[in-house]
């Protein structure tokens, strides 16, 4: 794939170079020239080493940890192009950081979803590229045009090429039944779906109450779309096992990991964890069961589309 065009430039910030150089790669361009680097005090400093003037941009920068620096890095990279007369901003934000307080469910509480929407379009982000948010409806929070971009299809070709049998896709919370659903539709092989009933009494902490479906005798693939302690997947498949299933495997598109979720995850009953690149995996949190995929691919295409003016949903046609 190459459609070197000097109208249609790459830049990247410090959260994940590698996922944007390996998407410049399938374009056939490369990460345009910039420096982000640091005060003395702290405060970040931008400089672009190139002209995009007339370009249209494509800044690479998931929110993931450190969220707030990566955030900053973020919004001072589009002040940078915006002031230097770049015909689009496309912010590509593989993984939306500040995605999960989309709502108030107790008085006082922000709604940083919305929050974090307005500081890109205020700042000049005239598109916003991002995959699995958190909640589908943060889509409504942007008066700009959002691409959605699930992780799903990237998933179910990994589960498939594995030609499991007796599937069943499990949710592990309520609001997670669309996504499996997906994942069971694209799988085929005559997969079913099945919900796990919790509760949250606190952030991070689950409870899980019923589970809905038959397991017994099945290889299970939990899926969510974040990974963040490792709790709700872990205690997930230790009640699968209890359950009677044969294998446990888990999948998610982001991969935090955060705290304990390492140590959790290599104590659990979990055959294999699959997740992708949206978020950079350091190397002390490798595991021989975790298995990363590439979202370059599916970014890329999304990037030619934006660029051509072409359609991006025929990307997910099952």
């Amino acid at each position: 794939m190459s459609v070197f065009n000097k109208r249609l430039k790459i830049f990247s910030g410090n959260a994940n170079q590698s996922l944007a150089e390996e998407i410049a790669d399938y374009l056939g361009l490369y990460v345009g020239a910039s420096k982000v680097n640091r005060f003395a005090d702290g405060e970040i400093c931008v400089a672009i080493d190139e002209s995009v003037r007339g370009v249209d941009v494509f800044i690479i920068q998931p929110t993931c940890p450190p969220v707030n620096e990566n955030l900053m890095e973020l919004l001072i990279m589009i002040d940078a192009v915006h002031r230097a007369s770049s015909f689009r901003i496309n912010a590509v934000v593989p993984y939306y950081g500040y995605g999960r307080q989309d709502r108030k469910t107790r008085a006082r509480d922000p709604i940083t979803a919305k929050m974090i929407a307005n500081l890109l379009t205020v700042t000049g982000a005239q598109r916003v590229v991002t995959m699995d948010l958190h909640a589908g409806q943060i889509q409504g929070f942007y008066d700009i045009p959002v691409d959605h971009l699930p992780g799903v299809p990237i998933l179910a070709d990994y589960f498939r090429n594995k030609e499991l049998e007796d599937v069943v896709v499990v949710s592990p919370d309520l609001g997670g039944v669309t996504r499996a659903r997906d994942l069971a539709e694209r799988l085929g092989m005559g997969a079913e779906i099945a919900i796990i009933d919790k509760r949250r009494p606190e952030p991070n902490v689950s409870e899980v109450m019923h589970v809905i479906g038959e397991v017994k005798n099945k290889s299970v693939i939990m899926i969510d779309d974040i990974i963040d302690t490792a709790g709700t997947i872990t205690q997930g498949a230790e009640v699968m096992m209890d359950r009677g299933a044969k294998d446990v495997y888990a999948c998610a598109t982001h991969a935090l990991l955060s705290g304990p979720a390492v140590q959790r995850l290599a104590a659990s009953p979990l055959k294999e964890v699959v997740i992708t690149n949206t978020i950079p995996l350091p190397e002390e949190k490798r595991l021989d069961k975790i298995t990363v995929l590439s979202v370059a691919p599916l970014l890329g295409e999304a990037i030619i589309r934006i660029h051509e003016d072409l359609s991006v949903s025929k990307l997910f046609d099952a």
